[in-house]
């Protein structure tokens, strides 16, 4: 028997196995099992290699444009930046993944309009499996629809699962360490609901024979499968509905209704019109959002604050943080620093290096001459 024969024997069986507390087991041992052979398959159909996209991340953030043919990808990214994308009313104008830059709040955003997916892209259709590898390298997923097709998005939501992107979700609280004898030991936490013997079960499907492991957290058999294969990608993501201005205003009930049968909330999506170019300021406050940045404008020594071009970081992001995007000379002089802004208790409040900076701190380094 071949390998997509198994595969598709396993899928049959799980198909057919009403979940319940007696099965359960049996079922993440088949879902472990499910994943290791998609992955060995995944590697011999790759083995003979094949042309990619490499695209150089610049930059404060990258975000990918993801979206079927013809949506409008290609007329968004020129909108948005300095990029020349080809436009065109049919399916695979553009070919390449085309960088442009947005620049929004005194940071750098790259945006990558990559070729339109089509079904069955994370099998490799279309040159699906290149594509899918570029938005696995992004910060934040757009996801861009017709406001008359929003029934892809699922099929969009599929094809990233697939190719293993978690979207909006985070990693199973799971620690595995190894050790030479013993068995498998679990410890977990009243919040998992699923069984001990569930958990050693996938985990020796994974290989594993000996082992201390910590689960935390209500987490489903294809999460602890997601945390133990280890080459799962999580990403935010927001949702972009294009061509809003082609619609009537008695069509808006059905679009919204279209939104809630997909499981989006129309008051969580941005619509836009790319081609009249409408809706895009709150496009880019929502990537904004979405991807967390935050400026920090720098009080340089007998330059005084600049606020033309701030430091660029992350949400959570600390003194020490800034420092490492500052160069390294200066994290070996550095002696403490002066914050004033949304973080501070005061105005030039002295903090080290674990204070956690604020959108629109200003900052100022002291540092050893």
């Amino acid at each position: 028997m071949g390998l997509e024969e198994e595969i598709e024997d396993i899928r049959e069986e799980i198909s057919n196995t009403p979940y319940n507390k007696s099965t359960e087991a049996h079922i993440g041992r088949l879902k472990a099992k499910l994943a290791e052979l998609k992955e060995k398959l995944e590697n011999q159909s790759s083995a003979g290699g094949g042309q990619g996209y490499a695209v150089e991340k610049t930059g404060d953030a990258t975000v990918a444009l993801v979206g079927f043919p013809s949506v409008g990808k290609s007329t968004l990214i020129n909108a948005l930046t300095n990029a020349d994308s080809e436009t065109g009313e049919y399916e695979f104008t553009t070919l390449n993944v085309n960088p442009g830059m947005l620049k929004y709040k005194g940071a750098n955003i790259q945006i990558l309009d990559v070729p339109g997916l089509i079904e069955g892209a994370a099998g490799g259709r279309g040159g699906g499996k290149e594509v899918l590898s570029v938005v696995r390298t992004a910060d934040l997923v757009v996801f861009m629809l017709s406001v008359f097709e929003i029934e892809r998005y699922e099929r969009l939501q599929r094809e990233l699962y697939n190719n293993k992107i978690r979207l909006d979700t985070s990693p199973p609280n799971l620690s595995i360490n190894k050790k030479g004898k013993g068995g498998i030991n679990v410890t977990k936490s009243d919040s998992v609901d699923l069984e001990e013997e569930t958990i050693k079960g996938i985990l020796r499907e994974h290989g594993f024979v000996n082992a201390e492991v910590t689960l935390r957290g209500e987490t489903t058999i294809d999460e602890l499968v997601d945390g133990i294969m280890k080459n799962r990608v999580y990403l935010p993501s927001i949702v972009a509905v294009n061509k809003a201005d082609l619609i009537d205003k008695d069509y808006l009930p059905t679009v919204e209704e279209n939104l809630r049968e997909v499981g989006l909330d129309p008051d969580e999506v941005t619509f836009i019109s790319a081609e009249a170019e409408k809706g895009l300021d709150a496009l880019k406050e929502e990537i904004w959002d979405a991807l967390g940045l935050i400026r920090i404008y720098m009080d340089k020594p007998g330059r005084g604050v600049d606020y033309d071009e701030p430091l660029v970081l992350r949400e959570g992001d600390t003194i020490d943080d800034a420092i490492h995007e500052l160069g390294a000379k200066l994290d070996e002089r550095f002696r403490f620093a002066r914050v004033s802004g949304p973080s501070a208790k005061h105005d030039d409040q002295q903090v080290g290096r674990d204070h956690v900076l604020a959108d629109e701190d200003v900052l100022r380094i002291i540092a050893q001459r």
